[in-house]
């Protein structure tokens, strides 16, 4: 009998705050390289991967897509930084808070609140039926501003693009299957639109 000397996989998550998937969406364009992913890591939560309500403890890699809009978006990022060894700011909603955070410029230029927000998404632009949503959770508490990620929670890497492109995504993936940082260089990196 002969003993296995294969790497334990590593615990994998990925996670969608307040952005639009996009991010999710080109990584899933690695296409086949998907396969050879597998064989490294355990998907143990991903809104595109898995139908898992809780963010699970110790998790060595955790993609994390969107910016900190509301309550929900908060309580999450804060646990999955508690539960995860490496966290990585994935595209730029979670880098910069891109197009989530246009809506603090509802606050700084027209003096709007985060119910001047919800009005004119449920009442003033709705078609028909006007109306707030009223049941408990249906509608997270909006946070007074949206923040970039590494503005609530440290964040060990920063993958830009909008989205990233699956070339990008796995020039940042490679590395960490080997316990390395990716560097930062190359056009996979360095390249834009």
């Amino acid at each position: 009998m002969t003993m296995s000397t294969q790497t334990p996989k590593l615990r994998f998550a990925t996670v969608w705050l307040a952005g639009c998937s996009g991010c999710h969406m080109s990584f899933l364009d690695l296409d086949e390289w998907l396969f050879e992913l597998a064989k490294h890591v355990d998907v143990v939560f991903s809104p595109v991967a898995s139908d898992i309500k809780q963010f699970p403890e110790n998790v060595d890699v955790c993609l994390v897509e969107g910016a900190v809009a509301n309550a929900d978006n908060l309580e999450l990022a804060l646990q999955l930084r508690q539960r995860s060894r490496l966290v990585v700011s994935f595209g730029d909603c979670a880098v910069t808070g891109n197009v989530p955070a246009l809506r603090n410029l509802w606050s700084e230029v027209d003096g709007g609140s985060r119910q001047s927000v919800l009005d004119r998404g449920y009442l003033e632009l709705a078609d028909t039926g006007a109306q707030h949503p009223h049941a408990p959770g249906i509608v997270p508490e909006l946070l007074e501003r949206v923040r970039p990620l590494h503005e609530v929670i440290a964040v060990d890497l920063y993958l830009p693009g909008c989205p990233p492109s699956a070339e990008r995504i796995r020039a940042a993936i490679e590395p960490l299957l080997k316990g390395e940082m990716p560097a930062m260089e190359g056009t996979a990196m360095l390249k834009f639109g």
